[in-house]
C-alpha cells in the first residue's frame, strides 16, 4: 500500500486515542516493534490559538516517518490553518477525525457529527486537502445509527476532493463501543472507492486482524482499545500479516519491564504529578490477567507517589506476587 510517498505494505496502525496515544504511548509502541503510529486527536481551535498544551500534543521530535496527526473541528478555514500548523510542527499526514462519539465533540459539531452533515464533512477534506501538500486521510464511522448509514457515500465524496486514505471503524455512532463492529460494511466501501481502505473494530489478536483482511478485503488494519496495556499487539499483528505466523504474547517479566520503561518515558514528558495520574490507567491495564490483578489495581489506584507506583510494578517484575 501506498500513501503518498510512503511505502507501507499491509500496514497495521496504532489508532488515534484521546488521553492515551501520547507521544510516551506512541514511542512504547515504536519501541517494541511497532511502525505507524496516529496522535491522539488535536483540536483545531485549540492548535489554531497555539495553546501550550496542545502544542505540547504536537512534539514529533525523534519519531520516524510517517508522522500522522489527527485534527478534528467543524469549520473549513479552520481545519485548513490547523493542518497547515500541524506540518509546520513536522507532521508527514494529516488525518480529520470524522468519527468520535464524545458528546462534548459532537455538540459541536465535530467527530460523529458531521456523520449527519455531509455537505460540510467534504468541505472541511476539501479545504484541507488544498491546503497541505501532504497525504490527507479521514477517519470515519459507519453512520449515525443504524438507519442512517452513510459510509458508502461519505467515502466517495470524501475520494472526490482528493483524500488518499479512509479509516472505516465499522461502528455507528450511537453505538460508541458496544456491540460488536459490522465489519461487512468495511469491505463495502472497499469496493466503491478506489483509495486505501484501513478496517477498524474488534481487532484483539492477530487473527483478527487477518479475519478482517480475508472478509474485506482492505488495505489494511488499525488498532485501538486492544492495545491497551499491550502494545505488542501492533507488531505481533504486523508480523502475522506477513509471515501467517503468530509470535506468542511476551512473559509476564517483559510486559512489566516495558510498563516500567513506559512509565519513565511519561515522566520524562510529563512531570510526576501529571505522569503518576497517567501512569494509573495505563498500569491497571498492563496487568491485566496477572495473579491478584484487584488487589494490585487497588494499590495502583492509590499510589500516592512515583516510587510506591514503581514498586506495585517491580513486586510483578521480581514475582513476589
Amino acid at each position: 500500500m501506498k500513501l503518498g510517498q510512503y511505502e507501507l505494505g499491509v500496514p497495521v496502525f496504532l489508532a488515534p486515542l484521546a488521553g492515551v496515544t501520547d507521544k510516551a504511548f506512541r514511542e512504547t509502541v515504536c519501541a517494541v516493534g511497532g511502525e505507524y503510529v496516529w496522535t491522539e486527536m488535536i483540536s483545531d481551535k485549540a492548535l489554531t490559538y497555539q495553546n501550550s498544551r496542545t502544542l505540547d500534543m504536537l512534539d514529533l521530535s525523534g519519531e520516524a516517518e510517517p508522522r500522522i496527526v489527527q485534527i478534528f473541528g467543524s469549520d473549513p478555514e479552520t481545519m485548513a490553518r490547523a493542518a497547515q500548523l500541524a506540518i509546520d510542527c513536522s507532521a508527514n499526514v494529516i488525518d480529520i477525525n470524522m468519527g468520535c462519539p464524545a458528546p462534548k465533540i459532537v455538540k459541536n459539531g465535530e467527530g460523529s457529527a458531521l456523520l449527519k452533515d455531509l455537505s460540510r464533512a467534504q468541505a472541511i477534506a476539501s479545504a484541507v486537502v488544498k491546503a497541505v501538500n501532504v497525504p490527507v486521510t479521514v477517519k470515519i464511522r459507519l453512520g449515525w445509527n443504524d438507519d442512517e448509514i452513510v459510509a458508502i457515500e461519505l467515502a466517495k465524496s470524501l475520494e472526490s476532493v482528493g483524500v488518499q486514505m479512509l479509516t472505516v471503524h465499522a461502528r455507528t455512532r450511537e453505538q460508541f463501543y458496544s456491540g460488536h463492529a459490522d465489519w461487512e460494511w468495511i469491505g463495502r466501501v472497499k469496493k466503491e472507492v478506489s483509495i486505501p481502505v484501513i478496517g477498524n473494530g474488534d481487532i484483539f489478536n492477530p487473527e483478527d486482524a487477518g479475519r478482517l483482511i480475508e472478509q474485506t478485503g482492505c488495505d489494511g488494519v488499525m488498532i485501538g482499545r486492544g492495545a491497551l496495556g499491550n502494545p505488542w499487539l501492533i507488531p505481533r499483528t504486523q508480523h502475522f500479516l506477513k509471515y501467517g505466523v503468530v509470535i506468542s504474547a511476551p512473559p509476564m517479566e517483559e510486559r512489566m519491564e516495558v510498563a516500567l520503561q513506559h512509565f519513565d518515558r511519561i515522566l520524562r514528558y510529563k512531570g510526576e504529578r501529571i505522569g503518576l495520574n497517567e501512569m494509573r490507567k495505563h498500569a491497571v491495564w498492563y496487568i491485566k490477567g496477572v495473579k491478584k490483578a484487584a488487589q494490585l489495581r487497588d494499590e495502583i489506584m492509590h499510589s500516592e507517589s512515583v516510587e510506591e507506583m514503581r514498586l506495585v510494578l517491580s513486586r510483578i517484575l521480581e514475582g513476589i506476587e
